[in-house]
């Protein structure tokens, strides 16, 4: 179906084919580990060991934008060389998916912040509450420990603070964990693990999506952050022998918004009408709605959000395909309603998510320039 509302600049994730969810399998049977229930969507050369460096926040579109400040990976930036984040577009969800292979419908991440089922509190999937075991909100294997299981020795290179974390165990369990804070620390890990064969060795580089929510994509700041991954990668693969691929890649892109666009739930009347808990991120909102008042708040938010943004009941979303194949324990995580932005627009609440409205870079829609991203061989 054709949901009301949608653009046609929305970008669908690209499930089975060249999404996050089919690097690691597709990087599996690159090593000749192959497996089993994944379908053949992104092909990628052959060899013994792997590096997927993995750079927060570096768009396809905002590399392609911004080439000059990142000659080394915009020169791998040739046709084709693209992929899609799930939905939403958001760093939990995105990471999740790369590490087991899964759409967010089944691991369950399914957005930034997500309601606890059969209570009023969200769980914020980057910061975890200790009262969720991660074993059991993302109860499946992950890729990476179904090839480390197969015989791939698997190494996650990531900052030391990262180790143990609630994402850490749900979207990265069966790797071999290794803390490394500073740029030189992360190459020389990496070259050590990847000495192993048949390896891959995850890389994860947080700061430039840092540095986008600060300043924002549009500024000096964020160039200079991109110009230092660039040269972080270039190295990367100077360190690394000629027999070993590095793979570049992302888990979203970013757009700025500017107050003008952005509209507070909490200063704009009826939209607060019916909605129990909101969730999700500014650029992709879940709403839980009261009892009986689905109707009436898909209505309300679509009268006053206009060409803003998409606005679907739950059913309505999943049918779309925007969360791939939805687990039934998964379903009440999502909202009743679901709010994503067009353009710059962004819903914020001052009253429930205050620093959220201090960010200038946002991202979670389906825009092109938070769903696509780099897929880059090196």
């Amino acid at each position: 179906m054709t949901p009301p509302g949608t653009p046609g600049a929305f970008t669908a994730p690209a499930y089975g084919d060249r999404s996050l969810a089919d690097v690691v399998p597709s990087v599996g049977r690159a090593l000749g580990v192959a497996l089993d229930g994944h379908p053949v969507g992104l092909e990628l050369p052959p060899a013994p060991s792997y590096v997927v460096f993995l750079v927060d926040g570096m768009g396809a579109e905002l590399l392609a934008r911004y080439a000059h400040a990142a000659p080394y990976l915009s020169s791998l930036l040739v046709d084709g060389a693209t992929g899609t984040a799930g939905v939403p577009s958001t760093t939990a969800t995105s990471l999740t998916s790369l590490g087991t292979g899964l759409p967010p419908g089944t691991h369950g991440l399914v957005g930034f912040t997500a309601r606890i089922p059969g209570t009023d509190r969200l769980l914020n999937h980057l910061w975890w509450d200790k009262g969720i075991d991660p074993l059991e909100w993302q109860p499946h294997p992950t890729a990476l420990g179904r090839l480390a299981h197969a015989g791939v020795h698997v190494t996650s290179v990531n900052k030391r603070d990262f180790d143990g974390t609630g994402l850490t165990v749900a979207s990265q369990r069966g790797a071999t964990y290794v803390g490394a804070d500073r740029v030189g620390e992360r190459i020389a890990a990496t070259v050590s693990a990847s000495a192993h064969e048949p390896s891959l060795t995850y890389v994860y580089d947080s700061d430039l999506d840092w540095t986008g929510h600060k300043f924002g994509v549009a500024s000096t700041q964020w160039l200079q952050q991109l110009a230092m991954v660039d040269a972080e990668a270039e190295q990367m693969r100077d360190a690394l022998p000629s027999s070993t691929r590095l793979l570049v890649v992302a888990d979203h892109g970013m757009v700025d918004s500017p107050r003008g666009s952005r509209v507070d739930v909490d200063e704009t009347d009826g939209l607060r009408d019916g909605v129990a808990l909101i969730g999700g991120e500014a650029r992709f909102r879940h709403l839980y709605c009261s009892a009986g008042a689905v109707d009436d708040v898909a209505a309300t938010w679509r009268s006053v959000l206009g060409d803003r943004a998409t606005v679907l009941t739950r059913e309505e979303a999943i049918s779309t395909g925007w969360f791939g194949a939805v687990d039934p324990g998964v379903l009440p995580r999502l909202g009743d309603v679901v709010v994503a932005c067009h353009g710059d627009t962004a819903v914020v609440s001052t009253r429930d998510f205050a620093y959220e409205d201090t960010l200038v870079g946002l991202h979670g829609s389906l825009t092109p320039a938070e769903m696509l991203i780099p897929i880059l061989v090196g």
